[in-house]
């Protein structure tokens, strides 16, 4: 079985012209040729697109791919070990550029700067301008932060001051309900967090419960999330913390 260079790039979700691009410099040069001289790839053609690609997702230049494909001292289960923790780095990268962007949002939410320091950590000792094409070209940003840019760049005075007074009043209610000695996991306080969520997907950006659990975790773990909510009432932020994870566990989030 061989298959088209149109077949093949509609397969592996590239241009026609990059595998022309992939068979010029001899990465990736099909293995047969139909009778009118077009390219023809078989089996063991699309196995070498795939480790290209993987390497190339993983941002490694064409000649260092090729280098790496083509050393005939290569163990074929240490290459794929060696993607496997390169692959496991990325994911860990990854998930930590999430979770400053929904640290970001929240800071931004509350009233609360970030440090300079905060603010770039996620890019470690990179420099974030260097990657700022490549990160477009991946990840676009994400669309909760531009939302939430977005709804934040059309408000007006009134505006914040009508979202503060929503704050407050909730935690006027949410302090009554700790002063009653509700429980996190009870229908009240998990009622509240509900509505927690809803404030923040009415104002910034739609919340899910996966997020809203994640953010409740950070009330907790960071200093200053947790001194706006305890401010409110000694032991809110834990307090509030429970009862989203309880929320998000009713409603299967």
């Amino acid at each position: 079985m061989s298959y088209s260079v149109g077949q093949v790039a509609g397969f592996a979700g590239v241009t026609v012209r990059t595998l022309h691009h992939y068979d010029e410099i001899g990465l990736l040069v099909p293995g047969e040729r139909s009778h009118a001289g077009h390219r023809r790839y078989n089996d063991a053609d699309l196995d070498r697109l795939q480790q290209i690609l993987f390497y190339r997702e993983l941002g490694f230049p064409l000649e260092e791919v090729a280098a790496l494909l083509d050393d005939p001292q290569a163990d074929p289960r240490a290459r794929l070990r060696r993607q496997h923790e390169l692959l496991t780095a990325r994911i860990e990268q990854l998930q930590k550029m999430a979770a400053a962007v929904e640290h970001a949002m929240e800071a931004r939410r509350m009233g609360i700067n970030l440090t300079p320091e905060e603010k770039f950590e996620v890019f470690g000792d990179k420099d974030p301008e260097e990657h700022a094409e490549e990160a477009e070209r991946r990840w676009g940003g994400t669309e909760a932060y531009a939302e939430s840019q977005r709804r934040a760049a059309r408000y007006t005075k009134d505006d914040w001051k009508r979202m503060q007074a929503e704050v407050a009043d909730w935690g006027e209610r949410y302090d009554g309900l700790m002063a009653a000695g509700e429980p996190p996991a009870g229908a009240r306080a998990m009622d509240m967090a509900e509505e927690h969520r809803q404030h923040i997907a009415k104002w910034f950006y739609d919340c899910s419960y996966d997020i809203h659990r994640g953010l409740g975790e950070m009330y907790v773990s960071d200093e200053r999330f947790k001194e706006f909510y305890d401010s409110m009432r000694p032991g809110l932020a834990e307090h509030l913390r429970n009862a989203i994870a309880a929320n998000a566990d009713r409603h299967g989030g």
